[in-house]
């Protein structure tokens, strides 16, 4: 099968690839909404089944639950692991104000780019490789979670049980800005620093009182100190909370820290940094909670190796690759990290994901499935 007729082929899909995103994006699916993202995960399990899929739904009491469809079976060799993701950032009720539409090129709406157009993108792979009568090389194993925009809590393990028995690992989520497929990510941390300070009246006996924002204050200068721009490490602390009214002396304060690490050597430095912090005001106490919930997707030289294939198989395609990191987490993240060889950002051209522009480009669909299904059959 020459490269031209697998492009060809998917630009014949077009309009159906469009079609079935649009019907996904019209199904709410907000990651703490079981109901919401099983009525999603039903209809999908269902069109993995037309498509010769073994489904197998993973049942999650804390949330939807996941699927996993295995094609083309037939071969002893390990799978090739495809994986992605159900639900979205968007609550219920958000197609009301921010409706599924086409502008030019441009469908938006909330989720079709993060992550459900790469959904549609493997529809029209697997059900072209079943068409086609084609038999790819390995066994394909798709692994849709319903968990990702929440951190995968209850998927890591499954995630990292598949990827240990897989050849490699392709990720379906959005490219790059400019299309780029991403061979690192950070690392992702979330930490919240607690503070216990004695309450005493402000204004008549406030040397009775420990002030636990006055502590908090010094902790936070403390964790913004930990940032390093020439290793990548990033600490940033986004939410604060504290005391009660004005004239009491506080006796409790909080604050989130997000951290974002490029390597697994860099991530343990600051979480170590970070669960080490000790009070400064006499009489307080610190206590820090958290860790790292992904780990950092290093660009090791097998991932390497696997970019440099997947750029000579797009340029049979007419697609020249390129290749780059980004701040933000994914399942692949996981992947990586156990050592196997991962290529993330496969996903449609497009742009605003979690924000009210959220869009994909309609023109990079048949292309972008074009170069998924070719990394199937030739990878």
């Amino acid at each position: 099968m020459d490269d031209p007729t697998i492009l060809e082929a998917m630009r014949r899909k077009g309009t159906s690839i469009l079609a079935e995103l649009r019907a996904f994006a019209s199904w709410e699916t907000p990651s703490g909404d079981k109901a919401a993202v099983d009525h999603m995960g039903s209809r999908v399990a269902a069109r993995w089944t037309e498509l010769g899929g073994a489904v197998e739904i993973v049942p999650n009491e804390r949330g939807g639950d996941h699927l996993i469809g295995r094609f083309f079976g037939e071969s002893d060799a390990p799978p090739a692991l495809v994986l992605g993701h159900i639900d979205t950032v968007w609550p219920l009720g958000t197609l009301a104000r921010m409706p599924v539409v086409g502008y030019g090129d441009q469908l938006r709406g909330p989720g079709v780019y993060d992550m459900k157009a790469g959904l549609a993108m493997l529809h029209a792979a697997l059900e072209w490789l079943r068409e086609s009568a084609i038999r790819p090389p390995r066994p394909i194993t798709a692994l849709f979670t319903a968990d990702e925009e929440i951190g995968s809590p209850t998927s890591r393990g499954l995630i990292e049980s598949l990827a240990r028995e897989s050849a490699h690992a392709l990720v379906l989520e959005p490219p790059l800005a400019d299309g780029g497929l991403k061979t690192a990510r950070k690392g992702v941390g979330r930490f919240t620093i607690r503070v216990e300070g004695r309450a005493a009246h402000a204004g008549v006996a406030p040397e009775q009182g420990v002030s636990a924002i006055l502590e908090l204050a010094h902790q936070v200068i403390r964790a913004h100190d930990l940032n390093d721009a020439a290793a990548g490490t990033t600490v940033n602390v986004g939410v604060v909370r504290g005391g009660t009214t004005s004239n009491v002396v506080p006796a409790e304060a909080e604050a989130v820290v997000d951290v974002r690490a490029t390597t697994i050597a860099a991530a343990k430095v600051v979480e170590r940094a970070l669960l080490s912090l000790r009070p400064i005001t006499p009489g307080a106490k610190v206590v820090v909670e958290g860790g790292f919930n992904r780990p950092p997707m290093e660009r090791t030289p097998a991932i390497a190796a696997l970019f440099e294939q997947a750029a000579e198989i797009g340029l049979g395609l007419g697609l020249k690759l390129t290749e780059g990191s980004t701040g933000g987490g994914s399942d692949g993240n996981f992947t990586a990290a156990i050592g196997l060889p991962t290529l993330d950002g496969l996903g449609a051209f497009g742009g605003g994901a979690h924000a009210d522009h959220e869009h994909i480009l309609i023109s990079s669909l048949p292309e972008r499935a074009a170069l998924l299904a070719a990394l199937l059959l030739k990878l």
